[in-house]
């Protein structure tokens, strides 16, 4: 950022400066410890100079989403809807994992940005433009939630031991063969290969699994689309 901080002595200050100044900030220094004051330390200006272009802090960090959306590469050309869709999703995954603040900030947000509701748009377009009824489509937004954009929401969040945790006794000692009491979770948490620092549970594979329950997702709508599938409860 040091040399940015120079170059920006210079260059006249934008909201697109701005912008992409803080998306580089927050990728060094993550999105807790990220402040308007240091960006304009980074920015080498006056904090009061940001608020020409962004009213405050909730605006930067919607600015900052828009900035990391617009990052997602575009549809394939000439693609089918789920090779289309298949590849959008795991580009937004690539770009979330170059800006790992993002997801938590986009959580953050109080609802969707302009960027974020031009890629549903876009995304909701390859499904309807694919066939899909809009009544199925709709169904499949929910479905796949946050993974449109790159990431899923799991059960617990953060890594663990691939193992149960023993849990504690009334008396603050180790209550023993904490497998033997969940043996079906330690079964589970063995049966396949494991990377530190997942964020899926017990050090799994986040891009296997990501992969692994986007293709299930896929393959299921494909079933449904075929089969002329609706929620009307009247339909025959």
């Amino acid at each position: 950022m040091t040399q940015q901080r120079r170059a920006g002595a210079r260059a006249p200050l934008s909201r697109e400066r701005v912008l992409r100044a803080a998306v580089a900030l927050a990728d060094e220094t993550g999105a807790e410890a990220f402040s308007m004051r240091r960006l304009a330390q980074e920015l080498g200006v006056v904090p009061m100079a940001l608020y020409k272009h962004v009213a405050n802090k909730e605006e930067l960090l919607d600015g900052m989403v828009d900035v990391v959306v617009g990052e997602i590469d575009p549809p394939a050309a000439g693609a089918d809807w789920k090779s289309s869709v298949r590849q959008r999703i795991l580009s937004a995954r690539r770009v979330l994992l170059r800006h790992r603040w993002a997801a938590r900030v986009i959580e953050s947000r109080t609802g969707p940005t302009p960027a974020v509701l031009a890629y549903l748009d876009s995304v909701i377009g390859t499904f309807r433009d694919g066939g899909l009824s809009a009544d199925l489509t709709h169904h499949v937004m929910h479905a796949l939630g946050s993974r449109l954009l790159g990431f899923s929401q799991e059960l617990f969040d953060g890594g663990g031991a691939a193992a149960p945790t023993a849990p504690t006794g009334a008396a603050g000692g180790t209550a023993p063969d904490a497998a033997g009491a969940y043996p079906r979770v330690a079964e589970i948490a063995a049966a396949a290969a494991h990377d530190t620092g997942s964020v899926v549970g017990g050090g799994c594979d986040d891009q296997f699994e990501f992969e692994f329950a986007l293709d299930l997702l896929l393959d299921g709508f494909e079933r449904l689309h075929r089969q002329g599938w609706t929620s009307a409860p009247d339909a025959p």
